[in-house]
């Protein structure tokens, strides 16, 4: 293939994140939350199937949460740009604190459904809001060539507290009810807050001329078109884009399918859905503790577009693995490369885009690919409860597949995407950010505009 730009070697990284104050507590509150909800991961699905033994409500439930998410993205990245990024994350954490303690004092009342289709989707609006702040959060920790490592300690050590979680949740669930691990998740969200009080973030980078009022003075609907138009005019984001949205549409609901594969098809416990979820975290440490060697030796290209491939072949073997070795073995495989592959993905959008713009590229990033998600697992749970779980994670599977082939023909094979010149601007970045400025918020001559 011929090369692109981009496919130069990477710079040299610059200083050790083992001694950053602020990056620890922000690492340590990130790890502490994911524990909490991983029992939420496990708890909220049991709570449906225990009530009704529909695996489609189950779908449906995912797919009213998502769809809430995909909304708040519309307006997540206009907030995160305007408003105080600490500050923002603790008011989130409080939300889900009070929105998640709802459910178990509710349970005791005995089982409210309806309370779920509420609180889930609400919960999840807010941690939409959460994760683009977040995103723009390790951005304003961390040096720009030591973006990918930090990304992968805080996704290998809340995977790793992730093992812990799911199984302590399996624990708690088969003992006092799924509503109990519910509760686990609402006290994380409070310890999380709390840390996140200490964390101090660097001030952020402001565009120059008259790019510097333009935030303030459009419409939301204005500021979130200078986010899409970002995204559509750097070409490896524009495919990603593409690409993560057809994934997406394939794998928001595994978490159900697994679920009721354990519990319907090979009849086993709350204890057994806790252990195939532990085992597949630690998929995710390692592939979050080795994507930074991997992408530096590799390149973005092959790392990524691997990643999914091989997603798509442990997928494909999950529905019709007939034991609880085999599908934790395999849910290792899916999530490991899961967290190479997102890795990656989150890594290049940090460090392509301009600090003043990163929270609305990564809203419109998340809401565009994350749109058909929630059809995409309500449509896989009702299929697979009509035709078995077996036929339909073999057709995800395929369709990974064949997502990650077609990435081949798309500039995301790029080797280093992250060292590729700036994008062009387009008439409505243009109106966004002021005559004259390009996407870093510099003023540039009307010939360079051309």
């Amino acid at each position: 293939m011929p090369q692109l730009p981009g496919d130069e070697p990477p710079s040299a990284c610059s200083r050790s994140l083992w001694r950053d104050r602020d990056f620890g507590v922000f690492w340590a509150a990130q790890t502490l939350s994911v524990v909490g909800d991983s029992f939420a991961l496990i708890a909220l699905p049991l709570l449906v199937l225990h009530a009704t033994g529909s695996v489609a409500q189950m779908g449906l439930l995912t797919g009213a949460a998502g769809a809430a998410a995909v909304g708040a993205g519309v307006f997540a990245g206009v907030v995160v740009d305007r408003l105080d990024r600490r500050k923002l994350l603790i008011v989130c954490d409080l939300v889900r604190l009070v929105l998640y303690a709802l459910i178990p004092l509710a349970w005791a009342l005995g089982p409210q459904i309806w309370l779920l289709y509420v609180v889930l989707p609400l919960a999840e609006a807010v941690g939409m809001l959460f994760s683009v702040t977040y995103v723009t959060a390790v951005r304003a920790l961390v040096p720009g060539d030591r973006i990918t490592e930090a990304n992968g300690r805080l996704n290998a050590t809340a995977a790793a507290a992730g093992v812990v979680g799911p199984l302590l949740a399996g624990v708690v669930a088969a003992w006092l009810g799924p509503a109990a691990a519910v509760a686990v998740d609402a006290v994380s969200f409070g310890v999380s807050a709390a840390c996140l009080h200490f964390v101090r973030f660097k001030d952020r980078a402001e565009p120059s001329g008259d790019a510097a009022e333009g935030p303030r003075r459009e419409s939301m609907g204005k500021e979130f078109a200078a986010g899409v138009s970002f995204l559509r005019r750097h070409p490896v984001l524009r495919s990603l884009t593409i690409l993560l949205s057809v994934f997406s549409f394939l794998t928001l609901g595994l978490n159900d399918l697994i679920i009721y594969h354990l519990k319907h098809d090979l009849g086993q416990g709350d204890g057994a859905v806790g252990t195939v979820f532990a085992v597949g975290a630690l998929g995710t440490v390692v592939g979050a503790l080795f994507v930074a060697p991997i992408r530096h030796r590799l390149g973005f290209g092959v790392t990524w577009t691997g990643g999914v491939a091989v997603c798509g072949l442990a997928l494909a073997a999950i529905g019709s693995a007939a034991s609880v070795a085999g599908i934790a073995a395999l849910s290792a495989v899916f999530l490991g490369c899961v967290s190479v592959s997102g890795t990656c993905s989150m890594s290049l959008r940090q460090e392509v885009t301009p600090d003043h713009l990163l929270g609305r590229v990564t809203s419109a990033f998340w809401t565009i690919h994350y749109s058909a998600a929630p059809i995409g697992a309500a449509v896989l749970t009702w299929a697979a409860q009509r035709y078995g779980t077996g036929a339909v994670c073999l057709t995800a599977g395929a369709c990974c597949l064949l997502t990650a082939v077609l990435a081949l023909f798309t500039p995301v094979r790029t080797r280093r995407p992250e060292q590729a010149g700036p994008v062009a601007v387009d008439p409505v970045r243009r109106e966004i950010l002021g005559d004259g400025a390009d996407p870093t918020g510099n003023r540039l001559g009307q010939d360079e505009l051309s």
